[in-house]
């Protein structure tokens, strides 16, 4: 059995890490709910598990479905894609925090802009692990220039 992730983010380190743990991220936009009388908002995410050992071997790979949940939140605002579109996946690229808000970075240019009193955010693994063979790549830039 693997150790589930349990992670609480109060500033904005806190943020960067849970914004790598879930860097290329799918989230099923039917798996978004905000959630205007508790003041908060919360997400599914099928994550690439990042914190395994680099073993070179590709059936190492797996992937993991977490819960993330932001609290004290006064307002959302969406850009980019249709909240009826249930079904449609995001691939979420960033999180990160501006002024007064947290800001959730889609590829394709969609973006979430959570309005908060201050960063409080939960992320918890959720079942167990799965094996994949898809693994996130990113260009890497030559910084000879």
């Amino acid at each position: 059995m693997a150790d589930p992730l349990k992670l609480r983010g109060e500033d904005e380190e806190d943020l960067g890490v849970i914004s790598a743990i879930l860097q290329d991220a799918l989230v099923a936009i039917g798996e978004m709910a905000w959630l205007p009388e508790e003041r908060r908002f919360a997400l599914v995410a099928n994550r690439f598990r990042r914190e395994l050992p680099d073993s070179g071997a590709r059936r190492n790979l797996e992937r993991r479905m977490a819960g993330l949940r932001f609290d004290e939140v006064k307002a959302v605002q969406r850009r980019g894609f249709n909240p009826r579109e249930a079904d449609r996946l995001l691939v979420l690229l960033a999180i990160r925090a501006e002024a007064g808000g947290i800001r959730l970075d889609f590829a394709g240019g969609s973006s979430i802009r959570l309005e908060v009193e201050r960063i409080l955010c939960h992320l918890d693994d959720l079942g167990e692990p799965w094996p994949t063979r898809w693994h996130p790549r990113h260009p890497v830039e030559d910084d000879a220039g």
